[in-house]
């Protein structure tokens, strides 16, 4: 638990646990489907394993969460407790959507763009059987290029060349791409200024945004 706020107030005794950096983005990650360890050290890539691993015991400790063992494998699962929060993360993120201001380049992580991506491919509009994805990104300092390997049962982000044949190739910048994702801009406006290109057959070109679902938060309005 963090520092008390010696207040009866049950926002403050709420927020002793829930505003400790990281702890709601963990709720996040858990929210949105990832159960395992190495899983949500994906979706949260600038976290450290050493505090993800307290934030996990202190959210145990508090009911919020519970660590099963599956196959000789630890799960973490939301409680009741942590069920409830859902609305909370969701609210928080369209209240962030609608009134926080522009991003700054090092909100643009294309690590945590790509896992989310991940899970919102729809399998029914991809081709059967494998396809590969090559994202490009002309913006980004350190490695430039990432893959996304997506199976009839799993869908898999790489940031080394896994050495399969390339069905897809997209280039980006980054901000473009995230500008799509969160909703800001559409398909078809990133393509026709360039700021996307998508490089395959026409008919898969044609038919790649259609691949993923956006953002939960794209559908959010903004501010007149």
């Amino acid at each position: 638990m963090g520092a008390s706020y010696y207040q009866f107030c049950p926002v403050a005794k709420a927020m002793e646990l829930l505003d400790e950096r990281w702890t709601l983005l963990v709720i996040r990650e858990l929210i949105a489907g990832s159960d395992r360890f190495n899983d949500l050290r994906r979706g949260l890539p600038r976290m450290s394993p050493t505090l993800l691993s307290k934030r996990l015991k202190q959210l145990q400790r508090a009911g919020v969460l519970e660590r099963r063992v599956v196959d000789g494998e630890s799960r973490y699962v939301l409680t009741e407790a942590g069920l409830e929060l859902r609305p909370v993360v969701e609210a928080l993120g369209a209240w962030g959507i609608r009134w926080v201001g522009d991003l700054g380049d090092r909100d643009l992580d294309p690590k945590l763009l790509l896992w989310d991506m991940r899970r919102h491919v729809d399998r029914a509009a991809v081709p059967a059987g494998r396809t590969v994805v090559n994202f490009e990104f002309s913006d980004v300092s350190a490695s430039r290029r990432w893959w996304m390997v997506i199976g009839d049962e799993d869908v898999d982000v790489c940031d080394d060349d896994p050495g399969l044949e390339v069905d897809v190739l997209l280039r980006a910048r980054l901000r473009d791409l995230i500008s799509v994702w969160m909703g800001d801009t559409s398909w078809r406006t990133a393509l026709f200024s360039g700021g996307v290109v998508i490089e395959a057959p026409s008919v898969v070109r044609r038919r790649f945004p259609s691949w993923f679902t956006l953002s939960e938060f794209a559908v959010v309005p903004r501010p007149a």
